[in-house]
């Protein structure tokens, strides 16, 4: 897998007030906000992008967030050509943007489903339902 080390730098859950009984809807959202090109030692001479990331989960009616920031270090042999299509777009290429979205929804969707449940907040994901046999 080329994304080889995670790092947050903020982990933020706020819960204001409550809803009542009013259906609460929860988007998750991943946000690239910066590329950089670094060394890494430990994989010789390869060179590795710093991505640095936003992930926002926001409850509807507006009474709640977790927001985490952090930096994703992944590792691509087209590495020059994804910082290019960065600078210039603000995006990365779809192949590459899928490896990178797919781990952060899988490793952040986890923590903050444990942030939700410290606040009592409905989990940002579905969970499974176990129903009896008819």
């Amino acid at each position: 897998m080329p994304v080889v080390g995670l790092n947050y730098k903020t982990i933020e859950a706020r819960k204001e007030g409550g809803v009542g009984n009013k259906e609460v809807k929860v988007n998750s959202t991943p946000m690239i906000k910066d590329v950089k090109e670094v060394d890494v030692p430990t994989l010789s001479s390869k060179k590795a992008l710093s991505i640095d990331f936003e992930f926002l989960t926001r409850y509807d009616p507006a009474f709640a967030t977790i927001r985490i920031d952090g930096t994703l270090m992944y590792v691509t042999d087209k590495s020059k050509a994804v910082l290019d299509e960065f600078k210039k777009s603000k995006k990365l290429p779809e192949a590459n943007s899928i490896e990178v979205l797919n781990y952060l929804f899988r490793n952040c969707l986890l923590k903050a489903s444990i942030l939700a449940d410290d606040l009592q907040l409905p989990p940002p994901m579905p969970m499974p339902k176990i129903t009896p046999k008819k």
